[in-house]
């Protein structure tokens, strides 16, 4: 009988250890947003907070942007995790539902999550913090709820369940020049990336200039509802905001042509 590795378990203990206490850093640090925003988050603080000496703090997270970054990666995680489940499908929308149920899904899980959790929204959607500036590696996570809709869009599109914008309000203007071309390159961005990170299951196409300049203007108002909800925009007016929001992703369906 082989003797035990001592030095893995000693290796396995110590990971486990660090993982737990980056864990509480991170926690901590979200109680901090909450009370002081991003720009009040201090290091220091959160040391002290947990009785740790700064230095030994440092060793996990070099600097107060480390540790934004972190948080920020975490959010649009999260977010997307909650949005592709929904767009591919989750148990909202059923497992065999029609795009446009999984669409209003998706805006629904966005939005419970951002309800949920609203530090960590105004994170990654609110005001930029000063002097902070997102490293490379937010992107791929920051990708993760376009994507999640693209994917959902391009399938719509390639089950007939895609057409023009419904309701002649909604009537589709060209796209044309620059706009065109820009549309144009994303389309073919997206139908790289989407099979491998989209989160909307099957197969999909590539989606039409003024498809995507659609979801694009959706994807912006969806947004833009959930930042009025939480900054307090709708104080007086649409308060509590359910029933508004219920026909805001409806009406962002039919405008993007979800049949």
């Amino acid at each position: 009988m082989a003797p035990p590795n001592t030095t893995s378990r000693a290796a396995t203990v110590r990971e486990r250890a660090r993982a737990e206490l980056s864990r509480e850093i991170k926690e901590e640090a979200r109680r901090q947003l909450a009370a002081s925003g991003a720009d009040g988050l201090s290091l220091r603080a959160v040391a002290k907070e947990l009785g740790m000496v700064s230095s030994a703090l440092y060793r996990y997270y070099p600097s107060r942007d480390d540790l934004l970054t972190v948080l920020i990666i975490d959010a649009y995680d999260a977010l997307g995790a909650a949005a592709e489940g929904a767009a591919a499908g989750g148990a909202a929308a059923g497992p065999a539902a029609p795009a446009r149920a999984r669409w209003v899904a998706a805006c629904h899980a966005i939005r419970d999550w951002a309800v949920a959790n609203p530090h960590e929204y105004a994170l990654i959607y609110g005001s930029p913090v000063p002097g902070y500036r997102a490293p490379e590696a937010t992107i791929g996570p920051a990708a993760r709820v376009p994507l999640a809709f693209a994917g959902l869009l391009g399938e719509a599109l390639a089950h007939g369940e895609l057409g023009g914008p419904g309701g002649a309000a909604a009537a589709s203007l060209p796209v044309t020049g620059v706009l065109a071309e820009q549309a144009g390159a994303l389309s073919a961005a997206l139908t790289q990336s989407v099979p491998g990170g989209g989160g909307a299951g099957a197969a999909s196409a590539a989606l039409p200039p003024d498809v995507l300049v659609r979801a694009v203007i959706a994807w912006a108002q969806l947004f833009g509802m959930i930042s009025f909800e939480l900054f307090g925009q709708f104080v007086g007016s649409f308060e509590p905001a359910d029933a508004l929001f219920g026909h805001a992703a409806q009406q962002l369906a039919a405008f993007v042509g979800l049949r």
